[in-house]
């Protein structure tokens, strides 16, 4: 009887826990080993990335597009829609209809844009390079009849110049021989690489256009098919939670875009005004430059204006200073005025914020991070603060941050915040025997005890 337990129980040892538990180990270690192997063979992996972001560059530029046009298509098919209603009876054919030719209009509109803005560009960049060529040779040499003139009465400086200007020469010559010459296959290779890069990314444009056609006219699909997968993957509180946040992201990215595009047009239609009647010269190419730099937060008014200032000052010196003063009375009017009535609120950042979000999106993406970034760390910033309110409502503490700015330390036992207080308060306080609390720490308290 004793042997018939004994082999019972083992019969009825479960291997599963141990099972699990190997698995498990199992897992981390081919985690860990394929985690080494990724940062040891990092180049490698690198190239492979590169050239899967590569491949998906038309796709990538094509919801870009997409992205940019979907506003104007919605417009279009807000008014045209009803109208097609009206005189068709079949309301599928006036949708597609209406879609079709909501979407050929907002391509339309967009090429048309950027055929504007270069015609407007190109005849002005080819005018001013023209006039440089003209003008510095001229400016060169008036400056070089003052400094001979200045020099001349001054032997002691004329003797300094000559022996700079020689070793001027020297250094050159040393460089065009050894460095610029055996380098002019280098630049010429260079050239020609950047002409095919540029063929290709025309390319890479032209399929992204093609793409974006496809995207707008099934986007509900597209839309659908996403949350539908969204469902089937994550359990119900996590999905409401992803498409909600992707809800909120749209509109953060969507308000701030449209918003910035037409803040910047403004401010290019208003400095092309106001160069005009000041006679500035670059009038058109100016204005085209600092209205396409102010679309880039905070910094980009500035990296318009440097290259700009430094063009008008090549022709005229003066009317540069003025130019340098008139822009910085514009982007205050911008920054202080126009912008906030524009945007409003639409990212709920702080300037200190702003300014994180731009230089650390352009430190890792270049110009498009800078523009992408301010938007793309709202919508982060958003998230965080979601998640910290859930987890301070579940604690039974507030949400509000201004409660916590005079806070000392938190009463584990009783759930409250204990406030810094002054000497004058501290005798008051000692007297009542209260604790002195701000005015929304009493509100927020009282509301907990009446729940």
């Amino acid at each position: 009887m004793e042997e018939q337990k004994n082999t019972k129980e083992k019969t009825n040892w479960n291997i599963r826990p141990y099972l699990a538990i190997g698995l498990t180990a199992f897992l981390v270690i081919v985690s860990s080993v394929a985690f080494f192997f990724l940062i040891y063979r990092y180049d490698g992996f690198a190239r492979i990335l590169g050239k899967i972001i590569g491949i998906l560059q038309p796709i990538t530029i094509g919801l870009v597009i997409a992205y940019l046009m979907t506003p104007i298509v919605n417009f279009e098919e807000r008014h045209l829609l009803p109208l097609a209603q009206r005189k068709m009876k079949n309301p599928k054919k006036a949708n597609k209809l209406v879609r079709a030719v909501s979407v050929i209009g907002a391509l339309a509109f967009f090429v048309l844009l950027i055929g504007v803005l270069l015609l407007m560009v190109i005849p002005e960049l080819y005018k001013s390079i023209n006039g440089l060529i003209v003008t510095l040779p001229k400016q060169v040499a008036s400056f070089m009849e003052w400094l001979n003139g200045y020099v001349s009465s001054d032997s002691e400086i004329s003797g300094y110049l000559e022996v700079g200007l020689t070793k001027a020469t020297e250094y050159f010559e040393h460089w065009a021989k050894t460095d610029f010459l055996p380098q002019t296959k280098n630049i010429l290779a260079g050239v020609t690489t950047g002409v095919i890069n540029a063929v290709k990314v025309l390319f890479h444009v032209l399929i992204g256009i093609i793409i974006s056609i496809y995207v707008l006219m099934s986007k509900e699909e597209f839309i659908g098919q996403s949350k539908k997968l969204t469902y089937a993957l994550l359990p119900g509180k996590s999905a409401n939670a992803v498409i909600h946040t992707v809800h909120k992201s749209n509109e953060i990215f969507g308000g701030f875009i449209s918003g910035k595009l037409l803040d910047s047009l403004i401010i290019g239609v208003l400095c092309f005004i106001c160069l005009y009647f000041m006679k500035m010269p670059y009038a058109v190419l100016v204005s085209v430059i600092v209205g396409v730099t102010n679309v880039i937060p905070f910094f980009g008014p500035y990296l318009g204006a440097v290259p700009s200032a430094i063009l008008i000052m090549l022709a005229n010196p003066i009317q540069g200073v003025y130019f340098i003063i008139f822009i910085l009375v514009l982007q205050q009017f911008d920054g202080n005025i126009l912008g906030p009535a524009i945007l409003g609120e639409s990212t709920g950042l702080s300037s200190f914020w702003v300014v994180f979000a731009i230089l650390v999106g352009g430190g890792i993406f270049g110009i498009p991070g800078m523009i992408i970034g301010v938007p793309a760390f709202a919508v982060i910033f958003y998230v965080l603060r979601k998640i910290v309110n859930y987890i301070l409502k579940k604690r039974q503490l507030p949400q509000d941050s201004g409660i916590y700015i005079q806070v000392e330390k938190l009463d584990v036992k009783n759930r409250a915040l204990i406030c810094y207080q002054k000497e004058d308060e501290k005798r008051k306080v000692d007297k009542k025997g209260k604790k002195g609390i701000s005015g929304k720490m009493q509100h927020f308290l009282k509301k907990q005890k009446k729940k």
